[in-house]
């Protein structure tokens, strides 16, 4: 890799981290604004600098090689390294600006995340941002995002974990499902009943744990639930509990609206179900990060609001 080391050119870096990023020479065409033949040959001349292979192409895709996994590892932190100094250097540490790569769940995303990123960039029009839904949350190593919302704090401590807003998970169903099919009185109940099913992440599925009691009868109960509806997609399985189809534990967030209307209720109110708290995610080297600070605190000042609003309505 010396010979790499001599010949990388600043402008090559950018250009390869929108390139993998975009999945294809085609996508980073459209991303960048070129033709796809003038992607295709930046890449070649970047590899014949390097003297060896970046990129495996095929028709519809491209794979990075280990040389071009090992590029793209060290031009992201040099990138952020840049983006950092002149945060700290210059009229950046008084208005962010710069790129702003943000991931969230699919249904939290829509309904949440994407409306505050449309009134963050209104504040801080300097700044830039991508955001990525995706129903599995990328893993904590990634380099791909500079901040990940998600549910419940990583058991990683290697990256930084702040707090936005408290989430339960609650168990609910409509008042149909339940006027034909009874309210469950214990967690046991759970079983007899149809339960609409969640596969998301790395969460264990089919398998719900609920904690009953106080002090020393404090219990918990694992129920293996029972239906015949399943889905990865959140939005789909409150539509399906609305619809009369069981009885589905979601985060509050994404039913407080049906529980307030009346149109989904409690089940088992007087249960513990693990929490879902709402975190910003992002690596230790970033906290130095203007625009990054300056969106976790916008995203957890809004949170916060909409929270108060709940509460007084």
């Amino acid at each position: 890799m010396n010979a790499m080391a001599d010949t990388v050119q600043p402008a090559d870096l950018s250009f390869f981290s929108t390139l993998s990023a975009a999945g294809s020479l085609s996508a980073a065409a459209r991303e960048l604004g070129l033709t796809a033949a003038a992607v295709s040959k930046r890449l070649s001349q970047m590899e014949t600098r390097a003297g060896v292979a970046l990129v495996n192409r095929t028709t519809r895709r491209m794979m990075l090689t280990p040389e071009g996994e090992l590029y793209l590892e060290h031009a992201r932190r040099i990138l952020d390294e840049i983006d950092e100094l002149s945060e700290l250097l210059g009229s950046a540490k008084r208005s962010p600006k710069g790129l702003l790569r943000v991931n969230a769940t699919l249904g939290f995303g829509r309904s949440h995340v994407a409306p505050v990123i449309s009134r963050f960039v209104a504040q801080y029009p300097q700044v830039a941002v991508q955001l990525q839904l995706s129903v599995t949350p990328p893993p904590l190593t990634d380099d791909a995002f500079d901040v990940c919302i998600r549910f419940g704090e990583p058991p990683d401590t290697r990256v930084v974990a702040r707090r936005l807003a408290a989430n339960r998970r609650l168990l609910c169903a409509a008042p149909s499902y339940i006027a034909s099919r009874g309210m469950p009185l214990t967690a046991h109940d759970l079983a007899r009943h149809n339960c609409i099913g969640i596969r998301q992440g790395d969460e264990a599925y089919g398998v719900w744990r609920l904690v009953s009691g106080r002090g020393t009868s404090r219990k918990t109960e694992a129920v293996r639930i029972n239906g015949t509806l399943t889905t990865n997609d959140g939005e789909i399985a409150v539509k399906w509990a609305l619809e009369g189809h069981g009885i589905l534990m979601r985060a509050e967030w994404d039913i407080k609206q049906y529980l307030a209307q009346g149109s989904l209720v409690r089940v088992l109110p007087d249960h513990e179900t693990p929490n879902a708290d709402i975190f910003a995610v992002y690596s230790q080297r970033h906290q130095m990060s203007n625009r990054i600070r300056a969106f976790v605190d916008f995203i957890a000042h809004e949170l916060e609001g909409e929270v108060a609003a709940t509460s007084s309505n």
